[in-house]
């Protein structure tokens, strides 16, 4: 059935579905940003349980965000039709999906072994913690974190997982991804062009290497002109042309 059969409530749904996997995505790449963060402070003077109970909530956190977006991109993509317009959008955010499970799957491999290496099960556990000269501590980080809210985190619960299931999981999650849904990562493109950022300050950057050539050309100093240094205030090289003449 062609996107011209369905029925308008079909077409506002789908289109429902898939912006909230696009909001999913923003907050997942938000939470997963806030716990790479934290980690960093793992082992350091300011570790403490604390950051653990707060990275523990993070975690948790992106589980189900995981876990969500995850089931809704497939059900989407299991029903796409060939012509359907949102396909490449669909697509492209399975794809940056995936490799954001990865990414996240790495910080979780490196938290596991910083925990056994530090962990803070005791009092004299903190003796063992690297002074790096760090102050305060990773609440402001930690906040952040509990501010992100994702389309359906308030109607959906997921079954919580200790941190060495979750590293399995993610692994079983990147094998299906891979296997049941057909999507090439090379035949996904981008939706804007590379370094966008400084396309618009192209004009600004053309000035700068014109007047960075300006610089750095070589006036010839006439053979009839004293050696010495050259005062002139035209004179772009500097004295170094003075002395090798």
């Amino acid at each position: 059935m062609n996107r011209w059969q369905r029925s308008v409530v079909e077409i506002q749904t789908r289109k429902r579905q898939v912006n909230e996997c696009e909001r999913a995505q923003v907050a997942l790449s938000k939470v997963t940003a806030c716990f790479q963060q934290m980690s960093t402070s793992l082992g350091s003077n300011v570790d403490g349980s604390f950051l653990r109970e707060e990275m523990e909530e993070t975690r948790t956190v992106a589980h189900k965000i995981c876990s969500g977006l995850h089931r809704r991109l497939l059900s989407l993509l299991m029903e796409i039709d060939q012509g359907q317009e949102d396909k490449e959008q669909v697509e492209r955010l399975w794809v940056i999906f995936l490799s954001s499970l990865e990414n996240f799957q790495q910080d979780l491999k490196k938290v596991k072994v910083l925990q056994e290496i530090f962990p803070l099960t005791q009092r004299k556990d903190r003796q063992a913690l690297v002074n790096t000269g760090l102050a305060g501590g990773t609440s402001e980080v930690a906040a952040r974190a509990a501010m992100v809210q994702t389309p359906w985190l308030s109607v959906e619960e997921t079954e919580g997982t200790d941190l060495k299931t979750h590293i399995e999981e993610i692994d079983v999650l990147l094998e299906e991804m891979l296997q049941r849904v057909n999507v090439p990562l090379w035949s996904v493109e981008p939706t804007q062009e590379a370094w966008v950022e400084g396309s618009s300050t192209q004009g600004v950057g053309q000035e700068e290497d014109e007047s960075l050539e300006e610089m750095m050309e070589v006036e010839v100093v006439s053979q009839n002109k004293t050696s010495g240094c050259c005062h002139h205030h035209n004179c772009k090289v500097g004295c170094l042309l003075c002395l090798l003449s």
